[in-house]
């Protein structure tokens, strides 16, 4: 009998948690996980902790509490024009992750194929392939902007595509896909009859006046879309792990079967809470884009001043820098483990966001962080710089 870990040898570890445990190990500041370093409105955690000593704290409905997907159908309603059924067309995940994978799993027959558009979620490839499907990369171009190459779309798209994930706004290019490119993805999607998986947990998380549009709003594209979100993204949660998948019955019937056997059910306390947050926390979801831009350029300025290429954040936790101004021969690894080493700043290297490109001169940093921390790893990161041959 084979070892039981040469199943997961394929795996590997996330570079998320590769490059925490290395800024944990050296004291440096962590600006490569996604994650605040405040927590959310004090109103949506009250509501979480009474409903915690409340009680009950047994299992709910598998498909998640009636109050969180009755709140969830009145969010896609009120943001953007979707009408979902609560009862038959949300399901709620135990994070986004696990609705990526109840997706995947719930779709995916041995052979088929996934479109995926790179710098990508690095989950998205294991789950694919241990679903059984073959992933077909399309790399969108970093030199124009991550402009998505229509061209090498279209290619990738054959009779075996079964569906594309679309990450808007994407993690980690900080890009928020354009109309034209939307509808671009939807007529392919009809054409060879594919699902579309939209990763959308940064629907909120929109900068410079731009704004979300759900590819499940285009025509033709509602009976075909799986659309997930994050009460963590929303809400600066992301340890309550609280997600959601909503789309058309006869697919969220699939997706739900799926879902019973990976984790079944999420806490109630925390389900009831973000239910809550979604019909009352408006104000602070709409005022969530602002306060995260702000910190955007705050970071951006302070990159910009230590000699970083710095490229557009339209939108998400992040933004990308490129590293081949400051005379650093290494890769971007090397640029981040140097930078941990050297500086006590943690980024992620981008090249771990590509499979099918090589890219390796950029690194990803995250801005959700205090604006005293961001003004010291700016300042680090400047005297870092500073020796290096330009």
């Amino acid at each position: 009998m084979k070892p039981a870990n040469h199943v997961m040898a394929s795996l590997g570890t996330t570079v998320f948690e590769v490059m925490s445990r290395l800024a944990a190990e050296h004291g440096a500041i962590n600006l490569g996980q996604g994650f605040p370093d405040q927590d959310g409105p004090a109103s949506v955690r009250r509501v979480g902790a009474e409903a915690l000593m409340a009680g009950p704290n047994q299992y709910p409905p598998m498909a998640g509490l009636a109050e969180l997907r009755q709140a969830l159908a009145r969010h896609a309603q009120r943001f953007y024009g979707l009408a979902y059924d609560w009862q038959s067309e949300i399901v709620v995940t135990s994070g986004a992750t696990e609705a990526l994978a109840c997706c995947f799993m719930a779709l995916l027959e041995e052979g088929d194929e996934a479109v995926l558009l790179e710098p990508l979620y690095d989950s998205y490839p294991p789950m694919v392939a241990r679903a059984g499907g073959r992933a077909r990369y399309v790399a969108l171009d970093a030199e124009d902007g991550w402009a998505l190459p229509l061209g090498r779309l279209e290619a990738a798209f054959g009779p075996r595509t079964k569906l594309i994930v679309l990450n808007t706004p994407m993690n980690p290019a900080a890009k928020v896909f354009r109309r034209d490119e939307l509808e671009a993805i939807a007529r392919l999607a009809i054409a060879h009859d594919a699902v579309c998986v939209c990763d959308e947990v940064y629907e909120h998380l929109v900068f410079d006046g731009l704004e979300h549009h759900p590819i499940a709003s285009l025509p033709g594209m509602r009976e075909r879309t799986l659309r997930i979100g994050s009460a963590g993204k929303i809400f600066s949660l992301t340890g309550w792990k609280v997600g959601w998948i909503e789309g058309p019955a006869e697919l969220m019937a699939s997706v739900a079967r799926t879902h019973q056997f990976i984790t079944f059910t999420t806490p109630p306390a925390l389900q009831l809470a973000v239910g809550r947050g979604l019909d009352g926390e408006d104000d602070h979801v709409r005022a969530l884009a602002g306060t995260m831009q702000a910190k955007r350029d705050r970071l951006s300025q302070g990159l910009a001043r230590a000699g970083f290429g710095v490229l557009p954040a339209r939108g998400t936790y992040f933004v990308a820098a490129d590293i081949r101004p400051l005379g650093f021969t290494g890769s971007d690894e090397d640029f981040c483990r140097a930078t941990t080493l050297q500086a006590g700043v943690t980024g992620v290297p981008m090249s771990a966001f590509f499979r099918d490109s090589k890219v390796d001169h950029l690194v990803r940093f995250c801005f959700t962080k205090k604006d005293s921390t961001l003004d010291e790893a700016s300042r680090r990161l400047a005297t870092f710089t500073a020796t290096l041959a330009p």
